[in-house]
């Protein structure tokens, strides 16, 4: 095929989207995304109209022997896309909502918010995270920890079949019946095997959920130990119809912020229940108990849930870190809460979440795939922001809270919060039970054997023996 690279080439010919060199029009946006601490410098980029517009480009880059990289929002930014061929899929926008069946077959521009939108039009829903801007096909193929997680699992359990063309260039439909190998290890995987360009998924019938969020003060040490420890003890008593969070926040005092809120300190716990709502008022009591600041709970449209985290809408400068937790214990506690003390140094530290884990999550899904919790209690989430010209200090601080709580950290992670600190084969490996570790590197042998598919957290192939 022609040099693709030339503005001028007859590649671009069989393109029906848009060909862009660096120095166009559109170059610099197309690589952008949400998350704006990696930058991409790619040596073009196809913002893809259609399924064969992402096979050209894939079969382009095997000939020219150039990397692939994929984005359709840029949430799961994490590895630079330096002289790859870089497909952004944010004009596949295919969205159909069969109401009989239960499902919904979903394009890979499409984002979460559109798609719940959809599903609510027929009493249904998907199980989304807690943003409604993520993209729907990074989610699904890191697995998708849902706001609900306690009581379905992870959304690769729903999904039905996906559309994902490999490194040969061929658009090939995966699912349990057709090659079920590689459909099993895409869930999970992310982009290691090639570019997804649809899914269809299961929908729920959920209409409505109890949840909502409780702020308590914070700057009191010992008052923020308190409704920690409870709220630890507290997830040990809940059914598996309840998921929920707690988040510490220590917030600067700038005029960005609501007053009531600058140079201040909280513990943020957030519920979703999916029972009725009788019931969820009587199991959230314990935490009303302890006198949060402020009570949004309550009985919601499920097409409200992402707004329970109130998740940034526009690009942030910010280094994310991740972990799995063992149980928690006193010593983890007064850890935890010296991140948001205000007589100590180091702040302000504006986001570390702990997400309970357990429930449906710990059973075996009815469609296998490569995402596990490995045992885990807590999946740790810490956001650390980094304007310019501080993002040095933002990495180092983010290192050295997951330092800090390394006693509790089981070693493992979960694929869908790898980002940029991870993009270490050995870091990678740490996503995956050493099983599927193995068998994702033999697959990877056998779909992508040249690494095709390599600015990412990469799997390397091994050939098994």
């Amino acid at each position: 095929m022609t040099d693709m690279l030339n503005a001028n080439s007859a590649a671009d010919a069989p393109i029906r989207g848009r060909t862009l060199h660096p120095g166009d029009e559109g170059f610099e946006e197309a690589c952008s995304g949400w998350l704006l601490t990696v930058e991409h410098r790619p040596a073009v980029v196809v913002v893809a109209a259609d399924a064969d517009d992402v096979a050209a480009a894939v079969r382009f880059a095997a000939e020219a022997g150039r990397p692939v990289a994929v984005q359709s929002t840029g949430h799961g930014k994490s590895v630079p896309a330096d002289g790859a061929v870089f497909i952004a899929t944010g004009q596949l926008r295919e969205l159909s909502v069969d109401p009989r069946a239960g499902t919904a077959r979903i394009g890979a521009g499409l984002r979460w918010g559109e798609v719940l939108a959809a599903a609510a039009e027929h009493g249904l829903a998907p199980l989304c995270g807690s943003s409604g801007q993520v993209g729907v096909m990074g989610y699904l193929t890191g697995g998708g920890l849902p706001l609900a997680a306690r009581t379905y699992g992870f959304a690769a359990d729903r999904v039905r079949s996906l559309d994902i063309v490999t490194a040969d260039g061929l658009l090939r439909t995966v699912s349990p019946d057709q090659e079920p190998d590689l459909f099993w290890a895409v869930r999970g995987g992310k982009s290691n095997f090639g570019v997804v360009v649809a899914a269809e998924i299961e929908l729920l019938p959920l209409r409505t959920v109890y949840g909502g969020e409780l702020y308590y003060p914070g700057e009191d040490p010992g008052h923020a130990a308190r409704v920690l420890g409870s709220y630890l003890a507290w997830v040990k008593e809940q059914p598996d119809e309840m998921s929920s969070s707690v988040t510490l926040l220590r917030l600067p005092d700038v005029p960005q912020l609501p007053e009531e809120f600058r140079g201040r300190s909280f513990v943020q716990v957030r519920v979703v229940y999916t029972g009725d709502e009788e019931q969820g008022a009587r199991l959230v009591q314990p935490l009303r108990a302890l006198g949060p600041e402020k009570d949004a709970c309550g009985a919601m449209p499920y097409t409200q849930i992402t707004e329970i985290y109130q998740d940034p809408k526009n690009p942030v400068m910010a280094h994310l870190r991740s972990a799995l937790l063992h149980e928690l214990d006193d010593e983890a506690v007064a850890e935890l809460v010296s991140f948001i003390d205000p007589s100590t140094p180091g702040g302000p530290f504006p986001g570390i979440e702990l997400r309970h884990l357990g429930g449906a999550l710990n059973r075996p899904p009815g469609r296998p795939h490569a995402v596990s919790t490995q045992g885990a209690a807590f999946h740790l989430w810490l956001r650390t922001p980094a304007p310019a010209g501080q993002a040095d200090a933002a990495r180092k601080a983010a290192d050295a809270a997951l330092e800090r709580l390394r006693r509790w950290d089981t070693g493992a992670m979960l694929p869908g919060f790898l980002f940029d600190h991870d993009s270490a084969p050995e870091r990678v490996s740490r996503a995956y039970t050493e099983a599927d570790y193995r068998r994702l590197a033999a697959l990877k042998a056998q779909y992508d054997p040249n690494q095709l598919f390599r600015p990412n957290h990469n799997i390397p192939p091994v050939l098994e023996h």
